[in-house]
């Protein structure tokens, strides 16, 4: 099984276990409620909550197949070409020298951390493949880039969301808006069970202990590198890709909410781009078809990313965005809502007011402009069905 197959297997997993807690946490709520009266059952809640915590954390040694890249059990196939490192594209790129290149470029960046003396080698030469297959304005080299670049987008996209599920206990403890209610509740079980739970991780194998302090690390380091894909991708004339892609990873949107500030912040600047990106895409195409499908790629980007905008967008020391970039990426969004349908623009505006209202740390992005708008328009809807019937 190649590296991007195997990442792919890693999200149905990741997807039951985050649903199987987020029962047990709705479960724990009420039996708090009990606890608080009976002090058996606070006894009993605590033993389950530790029991809980414990299985998730020994979790991946009863399951290898859980953990991404475990060098032991998911053993990368032997290929000489490269080309799984970063997946292959649809197929019909040319099975060639620079393309094997540039996908063990693209895979080994991945790999290497951003402190490691040779990251920016490999980066700078990944950069120079890229722009020079640009320059030659071949097709042959163009269809390289493309397939190779979105292929490396998908993989990377893949690793962020399964290093975000594995390390959501951490990031929802370090921050005030995790999605899941009740969380919080077991931050001193989770401490109490931690090195319980990390001795378990050395005995099943020590690559498991390694990948979990990666996944830790390495969390920031790969939405950088989504930026950097996406930023290349929109250089070749690719960008719609990675859009497309960005606009359907409504999990990964999900676990960025409880996310780290740092880990929000460049999670916000990956999604400000890709929007600025989608503005335009599909407003000169003649089929219907296309045309609808742009459509509703941006209606999937907003639903997906707009709660993070409202909730990450000031950052711990600097503002994540500057004063010009959120005026710009306002009047993006409020241009790409404009041109939804009214019930689209009734579910986007609804769940940007519940989060710009929720959220104290910020008052960005203000879409009122769109939401008198739209309100104004659905008014004027009402009045004329009304003349109709009547």
């Amino acid at each position: 099984m190649g590296l991007k197959e195997s990442s792919y297997t890693t999200i149905p997993p990741l997807l039951l276990r985050n649903l199987v807690t987020g029962i047990f946490f709705y479960a724990d709520k009420s039996l708090l409620n009990l606890s608080e009266r009976y002090k058996l059952l606070e006894h009993i809640r605590y033993l389950l909550s530790s029991s809980f915590v414990f299985f998730l954390r020994i979790l991946p040694s009863l399951f290898p197949s859980l953990i991404p890249g475990d060098p032991e059990h998911n053993p990368p196939e032997k290929d000489h070409s490269y080309a799984p490192a970063c997946g292959g594209g649809n197929g019909t790129t040319p099975d060639s020298g620079i393309s094997r290149a540039l996908s063990q470029l693209l895979s080994i960046v991945n790999d290497i951390p951003v402190s490691s003396r040779k990251y920016e080698v490999v980066r700078s030469l990944a950069e120079t493949l890229i722009d020079e297959n640009n320059e030659e304005n071949v097709e042959a080299l163009r269809e390289v880039n493309r397939s190779v670049l979105s292929a490396a987008f998908a993989r990377t996209l893949s690793q962020l969301e399964a290093g975000m599920g594995e390390l959501g206990y951490d990031q929802a403890e370090n921050t005030g808006s995790g999605p899941v209610p009740g969380i919080f509740r077991l931050n001193r079980v989770l401490k109490a069970v931690r090195s319980v739970g990390e001795g378990t991780w050395t005995w099943a194998g020590k690559g498991r202990v390694v990948g979990l302090n990666r996944s830790r690390n390495s969390a920031e380091k790969l939405a950088a590198e989504l930026l950097w894909l996406a930023q290349k991708l929109a250089a070749c004339g690719y960008v719609e890709e990675a859009v497309l892609r960005w606009a359907s990873a409504s999990n990964l949107a999900w676990l960025a909410l409880s996310a780290e500030p740092r880990l929000q912040g460049s999670l916000v600047k990956a999604s400000a781009f890709l929007m600025k990106q989608a503005k335009d895409l599909g407003l000169e195409e003649t089929e219907e078809a296309k045309k609808e499908q742009q459509r509703r790629t941006k209606m999937r980007m907003l639903m997906s990313w707009l709660p993070l905008l409202c909730c990450a967008s000031n950052g711990t020391d600097v503002p994540v965005l500057s004063t010009s970039e959120r005026a710009e990426l306002q009047k993006i969004l409020e241009e790409i809502i404009g041109r939804l349908e009214q019930e689209e623009q009734e579910q986007v505006l609804s769940l940007w007011l519940h989060h710009y209202t929720y959220c104290s740390s910020s008052d960005w992005p203000n879409l009122n402009a769109s939401y008198a708008r739209w309100s104004n328009a659905s008014r004027k809807l009402l009045v004329l069905q009304a003349k109709k019937s009547s």
